[in-house]
């Protein structure tokens, strides 16, 4: 007769390898979750850079383009959206990066990230992660916050704020020095 401790290391053997097998599971789903929320990302800024281009001067400066199109919202429904690239974005706006720029014309969340890559690079430390940057910040580093910033950062380097030297690796871009102008 098997004894009651052997059927339990058993069980407990059957039940760690199925937790294996999901945590394998889950590791794979989140890796093809951040190469899609990638792609997506750059179809989005790719459809606003073209957007950008094919729109009169004066209307993309003025912002006088009343045209209205419908447009897949964030939960999947149709909505109305405005055909300038501007309306477009749900999130803060991002301006492109020129010299005398004040950091004060980002959203407080784009200033945190440009402050502490600033200070890392006065520091002489290099590039910074969005794992490192959510530990410094206080957030638990978890792939949803490491994403959310993940995410920022590269909108701020396709506007010309940061550079990515290596990939992932963030640092203020040529030009872009402390928090009072952007020269």
């Amino acid at each position: 007769m098997p004894s009651v401790v052997g059927l339990l290391e058993q069980r407990e053997l059957v039940a760690r390898r199925r937790v294996d097998e999901l945590r394998e599971e889950a590791d794979r789903v989140q890796a093809e979750l951040a190469v899609a929320e990638r792609d997506w990302e750059e179809w989005a800024i790719a459809r606003s850079r073209v957007g950008e281009v094919l729109a009169p001067a004066d209307e993309t400066e003025h912002g006088h383009d009343q045209t209205r199109r419908t447009a897949p919202t964030a939960d999947g429904q149709a909505g109305e959206a405005s055909s300038t690239p501007e309306a477009a974005k749900v999130k803060a706006k991002v301006p492109v990066w020129r010299d005398g720029l004040a950091w004060s014309a980002l959203s407080v969340d784009y200033q945190r990230i440009l402050t502490a890559l600033a200070d890392r690079s006065r520091l002489g430390q290099g590039p910074m992660t969005c794992q490192e940057m959510a530990a410094l910040f206080g957030k638990d580093v978890v792939p949803a916050r490491v994403e959310a910033l993940r995410s920022k950062a590269k909108r701020l380097v396709a506007r010309g704020w940061l550079a990515e030297p290596a990939p992932g690796r963030f640092t203020p871009a040529r030009g872009v020095s402390g928090p009072g102008g952007g020269s």
